[in-house]
């Protein structure tokens, strides 16, 4: 029986993995080297022999098949022509066998090498062993024929090594028949493996790519904790948790926090309650530290096989960072709108029920408590008309005179910048004439100017520019108050936002003045922008084009 052994494998496969031309000098040249060292022996034994003509008629004609078999092109030939070459070594073995025949009997044993050629060619095996028993017949049959004197008795006694031939050749056959059976097999499963694995490669690629394509970071893990899979999301979370001293960490080293910012421990972080068995959903962490960090929502699910048996987990994160910030500001927005409410209100009360109820008052002081309650009713009216503004607001041009506006909102914010000890500078051409909703630009120059005040609470500079360049309308108010981070100037256009410095230090407001003033201005055609950085100050400045007028117009 064939043994199917690696080594048996890798020679079948180096063999027919060549070319023809190369199988073809492969199998020839056993033959070849077996006669070339059998003829440098009887040129150092018997060197007589070498002029032999039978002897001579086999070495031209080995060395003939040899060069045939390098030279000619056998795989632009009829198929299995190949074979004309171990059929002529018959011949070769033949005259080499009478050639020797005083020194070597057994010279006739070459035929094995031309017998196993034809045999394990594969092709028609039946007629390769009866032409090599027949050719074997012959060649210890030719000097009995040659002697003159073919008695039965002759032509019997040299049977064996046909019949010993005939076996091999048998043997040969089987043993290639069940090689090739084998070498087929192998074919088959190395195509089946193959198209197993360009599927499983395909496969891998595509779960890859959905992955990748999620806005969900997702990692799967065996039940050590190492990472099986990682999409790119989950790999750009992971790097804000690293810490800086760690190139690779462990999910125990990683920045992760409770929602209330405490430090994480070992078995509460989200791969370890996963991987010892915990399926959970919408539990809530932060990642990373500062400005960085990230909310996130994680769910995870533990790989349960057919067998009950479980191997690692699969978990989800959700960055919900967004959500949280707009919740927090939510939150905020309804103390900070109940605070400016109530401040208001409270005056219109007080002032109301000392009017009403305090007896022997004078007309001056019932008057004067009265314009307090209508200065506050106009602020909760303020307030209420900030609440409603939206980006559909509307405009009325009309010629206006901005740098009066500019001056009229210095004036109502002088009190605050006193009390905040802020030095104010104008800067402002006179006069700065504008085809402009007078109202609604001075609805953003108080908004401006009152923010940087109120920003400034540790005194500092307010410089408040105007100016025309051209037709185009330009203003620039600048302060060098507590200034904001990237994060801040983010968001700062957006409703109802609040500066961390200004939650901090409980500076009053609804984080609704720059959305609307950003409203007005995009109303107008301009645009409003923001320079601002921690500890050095805001500068507000906003361009309207084609708006400008001529000083002469009249503004009647």
């Amino acid at each position: 029986m064939l043994t199917d052994t690696p080594a048996n494998q890798f020679i079948g496969r180096f063999f027919y993995q060549q070319p023809l031309r190369t199988r073809v000098i492969l199998a020839q040249l056993p033959f070849s080297l077996t006669v070339a060292l059998a003829v440098v022996m009887i040129a150092f034994l018997y060197p007589s022999l070498l002029n032999n003509p039978q002897l001579v008629i086999s070495l031209w004609l080995n060395g003939f098949l040899l060069g045939a078999s390098i030279l000619v092109p056998w795989d632009k030939l009829p198929r299995a022509s190949f074979l004309v070459i171990p059929y002529l070594d018959f011949v070769a073995v033949a005259f080499f066998r009478e050639g020797i025949q005083a020194l070597l009997s057994s010279a006739g044993v070459l035929v094995l090498f031309p017998i196993f050629w034809i045999c394990a060619s594969g092709f028609a095996p039946k007629t390769a062993v009866i032409s090599s028993t027949v050719a074997s017949l012959l060649i210890v049959w030719n000097p009995i024929f040659q002697s003159g004197q073919p008695t039965p008795e002759a032509l019997i006694r040299p049977l064996l090594f046909p019949f010993m031939m005939l076996g091999f050749a048998i043997a040969v056959v089987l043993l290639t028949s069940s090689m090739n059976g084998q070498r087929a097999t192998l074919e088959a499963k190395d195509r089946l493996l193959h198209a197993a694995l360009t599927e499983s490669q395909k496969r891998e690629r595509l779960l890859e790519t959905i992955v990748d394509t999620v806005g969900v970071g997702v990692v799967a893990v065996d039940a050590q904790g190492n990472d099986l899979l990682m999409n790119a999301t989950q790999a750009a979370i992971h790097a804000l948790g690293r810490p800086h001293d760690i190139a690779d960490p462990r999910e125990k080293e990683l920045l992760l926090f409770a929602p209330d910012w405490a430090p994480l421990s070992e078995d509460a972080r989200p791969v370890r309650r996963a991987i010892l068995g915990e399926s959970f959903t919408n539990y809530q962490i932060w990642i990373g530290a500062g400005e960085q960090a990230r909310a996130l929502s994680t769910t995870a699910r533990t790989i349960h096989y057919d067998d009950n048996t479980t191997d690692g987990a699969v978990i989800a994160f959700h960055d919900v960072t967004d959500m949280v910030n707009a919740l927090a500001a939510k939150d905020d927005f309804v103390a900070n709108v109940s605070h400016e409410f109530r401040t208001p209100l409270t005056a219109i009360q007080s002032y109301l029920a000392l009017a009403l109820e305090t007896p022997g008052l004078r007309p001056q002081e019932v008057e004067q408590y009265l314009e307090i309650a209508e200065r506050n009713a106009q602020r909760l009216a303020g307030l209420v008309s900030d609440l409603l503004t939206t980006a559909s607001l509307t405009v009325e041009r009309a010629p206006n005179d901005v740098a009066r506006l500019l001056a009229d909102s210095l004036s109502s914010a002088a009190p605050a910048a006193a009390a905040n000890a802020v030095t104010v500078e104008s800067h402002c051409q006179e006069p700065l004439l504008a085809m402009v909703d007078g109202v609604r630009i001075s609805q953003v120059l108080d908004n401006l100017v009152s923010n940087a005040v109120k920003y400034s609470p540790d005194g500092g500079t307010l410089t408040v520019r105007a100016w025309a360049d051209g037709t185009d309308l330009h203003c620039q108010v600048k302060d060098t108050g507590l200034g904001m981070n990237t994060t801040e100037r983010a968001g700062v256009f957006t409703k109802f936002f609040r500066a961390g410095s200004a939650l901090e230090r409980g500076i009053p407001g609804i984080g609704l003045g720059l959305m609307i003033s950003k409203t007005i201005i995009d109303t107008h055609g301009g645009t409003l922008t923001m320079d601002s950085e921690p500890g050095a100050g805001t500068t507000m400045s906003f361009v309207i084009p084609a708006c400008v007028l001529s000083p002469d117009t009249d503004l009647n």
